[in-house]
C-alpha cells in the first residue's frame, strides 16, 4: 500500500522529501556520448570488510558514522533497466504500485483516487510546486500517459515502489542490497566523495550539471536518465552506483520510509549533492518516483576463488 504521508504531503503541499528531478527526461541531447556495450559481467564480487558507513557525513541525516562488518557479496553492474522489468511482468503479469489504485484517503483530490504516480517538474512563476501527482505515471509511462519508453530499453526502470523491486528480485532470486551493502560496494569502489568527476575534470557520472533547477547544461551528454553503463565502470567493474537514479536499499529509514542511496541524475552541487557513497536519503516504501530505480546483489552464489579481474567497460 503506498504511504499515507507521502501521498498527503503531495496533495497538501506539493513536495516530498527527497531530492527532486524534474520530469520525466527529454530525450538525451545530441551530444551524448555513444554508450559503450554493455557489461560482459552481469555481477561482480565485493569482498567483505569491516569498515566505517556514513563516513565523510556532510548532512546531519547522514550520521552518525557507525562500524559494521559486511560478508563478500556479489552485486549487479547495473541497474535494472526497462527491458529487463517488462520481461518479468510479460511472464508474470505483475501490476506495480502505480498501475494499482491508491488508498482512498479523506480529503484526497480527485486525481489521487486513480492508479498515477509522483513526477518532478522544474518550478515555474505560476506553480512553485515541484512534485506533482500524474493520474496514470507508471512504469511504462514515466511521466504520465504522454510519455513512454520506447526506445529507451536500456535505461533504468523507474516509477517503482519498493514492493515492485522486491518482487522482481525474487523473482530473479537474487535480493536488494542493504545500505551497508551498497556503501561498501560504492566507496571501495573508488567513488569520489565530493563531486563525481575525473582527473581531467569531466563528469564520470550522471548528474546535474549547472544551478538546479534552472538549467542542466548538460556537460555530461544528457540531461535525463542516461542508458546504464554508460560512463565508466568502477574499480570493482560496477557502473552507476553514483548518480543517473537513486536505488532501493533494504534498509530501513522509518515506519514507512527506506533509505535509498546514490543520488540521480538532478542531484546538483547547489542542491541535494547527495552523489557521494555515504549519503543517504528517506523515501517511502509505497510511492514510485520518476528518479528512483534499483540494482540487485546475490548472496547465495559462492564467493570466487580467486578474485575476478572487474570488467571496466567503458573506460
Amino acid at each position: 500500500m503506498r504511504g499515507a504521508a507521502a501521498l498527503l504531503s503531495l496533495a497538501m503541499v506539493g513536495v516530498l522529501t527527497s531530492c527532486g528531478d524534474p520530469g520525466d527526461p527529454p530525450p538525451a541531447k545530441a551530444t551524448a556520448p555513444e554508450c559503450p556495450a554493455m557489461p560482459a559481467q552481469d555481477y561482480v564480487w565485493i569482498p567483505g570488510a569491516n569498515f566505517t558507513i556514513g563516513a565523510g557525513a556532510a548532512l546531519p541525516e547522514e550520521g552518525p558514522e557507525r562500524t559494521v562488518d559486511v560478508a563478500g557479496f556479489w552485486i549487479a553492474t547495473h541497474e535494472v533497466t526497462n527491458a529487463e522489468f517488462a520481461a518479468f511482468v510479460k511472464a508474470t503479469g505483475y501490476r506495480t504500485i502505480a498501475e494499482q489504485d491508491p488508498p482512498k484517503l479523506p480529503g484526497a483530490p480527485p486525481e489521487m483516487l486513480v492508479p498515477g504516480s509522483a513526477v518532478f517538474t522544474a518550478p515555474t512563476d505560476g506553480n512553485p510546486d515541484w512534485w506533482r501527482w500524474v493520474v496514470g505515471a507508471d512504469w511504462r509511462h514515466p511521466a504520465g500517459p504522454a510519455t513512454n519508453i520506447e526506445g529507451r530499453d536500456r535505461d533504468p526502470v523507474v516509477q517503482v515502489g519498493y514492493a515492485d523491486a522486491l518482487a522482481y528480485a525474487e523473482w530473479q532470486g537474487k535480493a536488494l542490497p542493504s545500505e551497508a551493502q551498497w556503501e561498501l560496494a560504492a566507496a571501495t569502489g573508488g567513488a569520489d566523495r565530493n563531486v563525481p568527476v575525473g582527473r581531467d575534470g569531466k563528469p564520470r557520472a550522471n548528474y546535474y550539471q549547472g544551478s538546479f533547477p534552472v538549467r542542466d547544461l548538460g556537460t555530461d551528454g544528457f540531461t535525463g536518465r542516461a542508458p546504464v553503463a554508460c560512463f565508466p565502470a568502477d574499480d570493482h567493474g560496477v557502473h552507476d552506483l553514483i548518480g543517473n537514479v537513486w536505488e532501493w536499499t533494504t534498509s530501513k529509514a522509518g515506519a514507512e520510509t527506506n533509505v535509498i542511496k546514490g543520488g540521480s541524475f538532478l542531484c546538483a552541487a547547489n542542491y541535494c549533492a547527495r552523489y557521494r557513497p555515504a549519503a543517504r536519503q528517506f523515501q517511502e516504501r509505497g510511492l514510485g518516483t520518476d528518479h528512483i530505480g534499483f540494482r540487485l546483489i546475490d548472496t547465495a552464489r559462492p564467493a570466487p576463488t580467486t578474485a575476478p579481474r572487474p570488467d571496466k567497460t567503458g573506460q
